[in-house]
């Protein structure tokens, strides 16, 4: 190669990325933000939280965060629908209420922030005012009211306790170490997000949950004295 074709070479625009790799790189770059944006609006709430600070948490120009979300409130309906999804995967159709119940401990507590962009909105930091998402929300409790109800009838629960007050108490334990850390360390003396607090919720409300079989067999079931009587021939009828 003569020193034409040096020149000429290095003159040559290098190749640009493939097309696959560009989108690898932006599927990464998106990741980085959402994993970042939970932080932020999980320490700050929407209002507090800026896309500066998403963008520095994610080591990415703020720019960014528009090209791929058209801003931050775009980020954060992605952050909803994800955890919406997450929470709709997590119980299979077959599982018990007691694995059903673990299943949302764990998905909770491994991921507090998460769990805290539902503590903000019921605090009022909602910029969307989504009537849309506020009947999803509703239709899927209504469907975990129903849950309780077939496992109540099925036997696996007591029906002494109302399913709507089932449903309003596995909610309160699972969102309690976010939303109250202080009270359940102090009342219960443990990590609000340990193993321990999980297995202890899991166990406690089973407790009160469970059929009282043998109470209500002895309530069906006349006595062996009262039978006696009954099939005696002095007995009046």
């Amino acid at each position: 190669m003569d020193g034409t074709d040096r020149a000429e070479g290095a003159r040559r625009p290098r190749r640009a990325p493939q097309s696959e790799e560009r989108g690898r790189t932006a599927a990464r770059t998106r990741e980085k933000i959402l994993t970042a944006a939970v932080a932020e609006f999980g320490a700050k709430g929407y209002a507090g939280a800026r896309t500066a600070g998403i963008a520095a948490r994610a080591g990415v120009n703020q720019q960014l965060i528009a090209y791929h979300f058209g801003g931050k409130q775009g980020v954060l309906d992605e952050l909803r629908r994800r955890w919406t999804a997450i929470q709709a995967g997590l119980v299979e159709s077959g599982d018990s209420f007691a694995a059903s119940l673990t299943a949302h401990l764990h998905a909770t507590l491994d991921h507090p922030d998460w769990a805290r962009l539902v503590i903000w909105r019921a605090l009022g930091d909602d910029p969307g005012q989504d009537d849309q998402a506020d009947e999803a929300q509703r239709e899927h409790l209504r469907g975990g009211v129903e849950r309780v109800r077939d496992r109540q009838r099925a036997g696996e629960l007591t029906d002494e306790v109302s399913a709507e007050f089932v449903t309003l108490l596995a909610h309160a334990i699972t969102f309690a170490p976010i939303a109250l850390p202080h009270i359940v360390r102090g009342a219960l003396g443990i990590d609000p997000y340990s193993s321990r607090y999980r297995e202890l919720c899991r166990d406690q409300l089973l407790t009160l949950l469970r059929p009282q079989r043998t109470e209500a067999a002895s309530r069906e079931s006349p006595t062996p004295a009262s039978s006696a009587a009954a099939s005696s021939p002095g007995h009046d009828t």
